[in-house]
């Protein structure tokens, strides 16, 4: 547990405490999971999924043509993308539809460009990255009854951690040093004005100045608490990763922590300040992405020696059991979704799609850590078969240097209508 939340104007030692009960209490059984598709269904859905991907493998081969043209592509394969998504979220409503071809898919795109004006070096990656954080912040704007829009304040927050992450995760750099900055970094968060010590660090200490230029400090402290809260836990992994004793270490509470407090900030930066219920809610989604995102990196995180509730479970045997667990887990959130009056019932739906797909899709990834039993009964919940998935997963990858090439020549080339295609 983090040893200042307690001081904080955020109740992070209760709602801390909550989730590691919830999870704890997590049955290890198989989840009631709806709806079920029968392999007819799945195969035409990939039928369906594959027209589309053909189409985007045509118009990638257009990149190597003519940079002009390539916000037109850029904006065509995301129209693409769009079209797919209702078959793998099986949510099918106007708004949903939406605010995916609309709402999401230009905030993303607003991002991109405007990183690359703050640092023409900022990678791909890095952009990606900081998207999908952007994605949540905005989704919370929306669950919080607010218009969706890439404020200065998500922008700063979004950047923030590619930045101090890649610092921190250089197996180049020295232990001493990653903690020197961390230190000088949390400084910064307190209101501290120390000037840069390089390039780096001037433009995060940039990004903290955005955020305090949407919301002073003596007005949002939530905002500033939240921020301290995400960055003392990523103190606490580094540490663990550092090699500092862990034999007592709960990853149950290290899990909940590092996941809960970074969407409490989205949070934080979507609304300003949060009631106990708001605060409550968005801690526990993000415990569920970061249950996603750590089954995800399961294998890059055995890896790094990193220790996560899954990293745990692979040790000890199949991750039947811990993923059953996460799909319960994710379930009373999204119920806990469902209870925030600004909400509405098509959102939620897809919110919730999405979390179980991540779930679903990365133990499909990873078939030598299950039982054959457990993913043939899981692959009756996933509208794709896991063949498919993990045959269109190695094309994508594939592809990823083409995509690239795309990017780059989307930020050289003039942005009008790419987001509406035109």
């Amino acid at each position: 547990m983090l040893a200042s939340v307690s001081q904080s104007s955020l109740p992070f030692t209760e709602i801390i405490d909550s989730s590691v009960v919830r999870w704890h209490a997590s049955p290890a059984f198989f989840p009631h999971l709806d709806p079920s598709y029968s392999g007819e269904e799945q195969n035409r859905r990939g039928r369906l999924v594959d027209r589309r991907l053909d189409v985007v493998d045509a118009e990638l081969k257009k990149t190597t043509r003519s940079r002009t043209h390539a916000p037109r592509i850029m904006a065509r394969i995301t129209s693409l993308v769009v079209e797919i998504l209702p078959y793998a979220l099986d949510v099918d409503d106007a708004y949903v539809n939406s605010l995916l071809k609309r709402g999401f898919s230009e905030i993303g795109l607003q991002l991109a460009q405007r990183a690359r004006r703050m640092d023409p070096t900022v990678s791909l990656a890095d952009i990606l990255q900081a998207a999908r954080n952007a994605w949540t912040a905005c989704a919370l704007q929306l669950l919080f009854g607010r218009e969706m829009r890439l404020t200065p304040g998500i922008f700063a927050y979004s950047m923030l951690y590619p930045y101090s992450d890649n610092y921190l995760d250089d197996v180049a750099t020295s232990s001493a040093a990653k903690l020197r900055f961390s230190e000088r970094f949390r400084r910064r968060l307190e209101g501290d004005r120390l000037s840069p010590a390089d390039a780096r660090e001037g433009i995060i200490w940039d990004l903290v100045g955005l955020i305090e230029s949407e919301f002073p400090r003596a007005a949002f402290p939530q905002v500033y608490d939240s921020l301290l809260a995400i960055h003392e836990a990523q103190e606490v992994s580094l540490r663990q990763m550092q090699g500092a004793p862990n034999g007592d270490l709960d990853i149950a509470a290290l899990t909940v922590t590092k996941g809960g407090t970074s969407v409490v900030a989205d949070a934080c930066l979507a609304a300003g300040n949060l009631t106990d219920q708001e605060a409550s809610f968005a801690f526990n989604w993000g415990v569920v992405l970061q249950l996603g995102d750590d089954l995800q990196d399961l294998e890059s995180d055995r890896q790094r020696g990193s220790r996560t509730l899954f990293t745990e479970g692979a040790a000890q045997g199949t991750l039947d059991r811990v993923t059953n667990q996460a799909f319960h887990f994710g379930q009373t959130v999204m119920a806990e979704m469902s209870e925030l009056e600004t909400t509405t019932p098509a959102l939620v739906a897809m919110l919730a799609r999405s979390s179980r797909t991540l779930l679903i899709r990365s133990a499909a990834s990873l078939p030598q850590y299950y039982r054959a039993e457990y993913l043939e009964r899981l692959e009756n919940y996933s509208p794709f078969r896991f063949d498919f998935l993990r045959e269109r997963e190695k094309r994508f990858m594939e592809r990823r240097r083409t995509y690239a090439k795309l990017f780059e020549q989307v930020m050289e080339s003039d942005w009008d209508g790419l987001a509406d295609g035109n």
